[in-house]
């Protein structure tokens, strides 16, 4: 019997469902090919990467805290001129790091769902290497960092996001929209709420309107959950509410020391989230990448009161525009969002409806095909003259034309190395 193939998911716990991401598609593998692949995930930043880096994933949720200087960088940073930049002057910081990683963890396939590590990676490895494959995670207003004109494959969630890795440079053979990987427990088939209910102790005789701030417990969750409960108590409304505070232990403190006029339950970090999302009528959310395409398995419209400026733009207007979802700024905004869809049930329902619509529920086994479709390919040899030579013609067609329909900014989106 062969030894089994290696497959390195490379991923990092900076928000955007990374871990999640990299979890479902070797969940996906065992599910489709049992035995056949050696799948190892490694956080690069914590296992890697020198200080301060190593330190990036528990600095990011405090980062995330000052919006509009997250956002300035965002912007900034999010071009081709930048982007190469950026990673060229991280080179020979990381360049260590990065060789001893590709040394000490050999691959057949290595699969990145994460932007960061994408260009240095590429480059420690060299010509002569294994399929690399980049799985983005954002859903539509994704950083110029994701697009590599290296990758052998840029699998993506939205046809958007499609759109704009052909603007960042790449060719229309290396994209392809396969969705949001997510674990196979977020993609069952609409169960009846009401055993679910029950097992949760939830009532069964009212809507409930599940609150989350992703599993760090980011935002106002506290005031927004005081917020909902207050309107419902002063227009009438019968629901219950039900608060996940996540990790963050001194929120779920807070919540459960409030008084709620409505009932109320509070849980700190679930495991039982599938569950959940199939017994509640609403979710009210920040607009991370990963709960969003989990509610849209569930069929849960959503209420959006946050995001994180710049990648999480792109998720409110996917929300929006496919009609599952809201967005509401703020406690007050968001408790009159929620008030407004529980008196109206039909507009809740078809918005229920377009959720299973657009929803990727096959995504990670997706994935997983393709990572065994490269997995035969075996190590690549490539000359770049000639790669070069073939993207850059067809860069300049596609150049002329992003600039006309996407913006002037996308004439610095070409590909970089």
């Amino acid at each position: 019997m062969t030894n089994p193939k290696r497959i390195l998911i490379l991923f990092s716990d900076t928000g955007g469902g990374h871990r999640s991401a990299a979890e479902a598609i070797d969940e996906a593998l065992g599910l489709s090919f049992p035995g056949r692949y050696d799948v190892s995930l490694v956080d690069v930043f914590q296992e890697y990467a020198p200080r301060p880096m190593a330190k990036l994933a528990a600095a990011y949720p405090e980062m995330t805290r000052h919006p509009m200087a997250w956002g300035l960088g965002y912007r900034i940073s999010n071009g081709h001129r930048r982007a190469r930049a950026l990673t060229a002057a991280a080179w020979p910081y990381v360049r260590t790091a990065v060789r001893r990683l590709v040394r000490e963890r050999p691959a057949d396939v290595i699969v990145s769902v994460h932007p960061l590590f994408i260009a240095s990676v590429i480059k420690a490895l060299g010509e002569n290497r294994a399929p690399f494959l980049t799985v983005v995670t954002d859903l539509m207003t994704t950083h110029a960092l994701w697009y590599h004109r290296r990758v052998d494959l840029c699998l993506v969630p939205t046809e958007a996001a499609a759109q704009r890795a052909l603007a960042c440079g790449l060719r229309p053979d290396q994209v392809r929209v396969v969705g949001l990987p997510v674990a196979r427990r977020f993609c069952q088939p609409r169960r009846d709420p009401a055993p679910l209910r029950q097992a949760l102790g939830w009532p069964i005789d009212r809507p409930m309107v599940l609150v989350v701030g992703g599993g760090e417990g980011m935002g106002p969750v506290f005031e927004t959950a005081q917020a909902i409960a207050a309107r419902g108590t002063s227009q009438g409304a019968v629901f219950g509410l039900a608060v996940v505070a996540g990790r963050n232990r001194r929120l779920r403190r807070r919540l459960e020391s409030a008084g709620w006029p409505v009932p109320n339950f509070v849980y700190g970090f679930e495991d039982r989230m599938p569950e959940m999302m199939q017994a509640a009528t609403l979710l009210v959310t920040k607009a991370g990448p990963l709960t969003v395409s989990e509610a849209l398995n569930a069929g849960l419209p959503m209420v959006l009161y946050t995001r994180v400026p710049g990648q999480e733009d792109g998720n409110v207007q996917y929300v929006v525009e496919e009609g599952v979802g809201v967005w509401a700024p703020g406690p007050e905004r968001a408790a009159d969002a929620v008030l407004g869809w529980l008196t109206r049930p039909d507009d809740l329902a078809r918005a229920a409806a377009a959720c299973r619509r657009v929803a990727s529920p096959e995504a990670a086994l997706d994935v997983a095909a393709v990572i065994d479709s490269l997995a035969s390919v075996g190590t690549l040899h490539r000359d770049e003259n000639a790669r070069r030579r073939s993207a850059g013609v067809a860069h300049e067609d596609r150049a002329t034309q992003g600039q006309s329909e996407i913006g002037d900014d996308v004439a610095e989106h070409v590909p970089y190395a």
